[in-house]
């Protein structure tokens, strides 16, 4: 804090950094260490002690050459795109082929055209598919299990009423629309 063109010592920055930058006193080593690495800090040691400073204009010219980079970078960038550009363009103009290409062209459409009628031939014959048919009995034998189920459990409700309030099976049956001839699927 005594100068714009100060240099500081580890020590003094330990202890200034936290205080004006909120920087903790345990990272302020690291955060120098990154600030040297990107040469926007200056670093000697001297003696038994680390000194750090920077000039504003050294900070100025660092981002001048950086840009001055990039922009020679973006320059050679931009001939390499016109240069391939062009070079597609010319692929483009003088592409060779005429007619072979052409009946290549036709032969890989009238390809697709046939693959694609296979696949539909296919799918006509899927519930054929091994596979497909053992899904449906599995399925089928889970469905088998759950009217068993259903059925029993009306059996069950009949008995109950029959022992309890003493109405008959035919009275029941009609009563609640289930079928006189009601039994188990095997």
């Amino acid at each position: 804090s005594s100068g714009i063109n100060a240099e500081y010592g580890l020590k003094e920055l330990e202890k200034i950094c936290p205080k004006e930058k909120g920087i903790t006193s345990m990272s302020v080593k690291d955060v120098l260490q990154s600030l040297v690495d990107d040469n926007m800090v200056n670093a000697e040691k001297i003696g038994t002690s680390n000194y750090f400073w920077c000039f504003p204009s050294a900070a100025m010219l660092s981002r001048k050459r950086k840009l001055d980079q990039l922009d020679s970078e973006m320059h050679i960038l931009k001939k390499k795109k016109d240069s391939h550009g062009a070079a597609i363009a010319t692929a483009k103009a003088t592409r060779e082929g005429g007619e072979e290409r052409d009946e290549l062209l036709q032969q890989i459409s009238v390809k697709e055209k046939m693959l694609e009628a296979v696949k539909n031939e296919v799918l006509k014959y899927k519930e054929c598919d091994p596979e497909v048919l053992e899904k449906k009995k599995s399925e089928l034998l889970v469905c088998r299990e759950s009217i068993n189920r259903w059925t029993d459990n009306i059996f069950s409700v009949q008995t109950w009423c029959k022992n309890k309030f003493g109405i008959d099976n035919k009275q029941m049956c009609a009563n609640f629309s289930i079928p006189e001839d009601l039994d188990y699927i095997s």
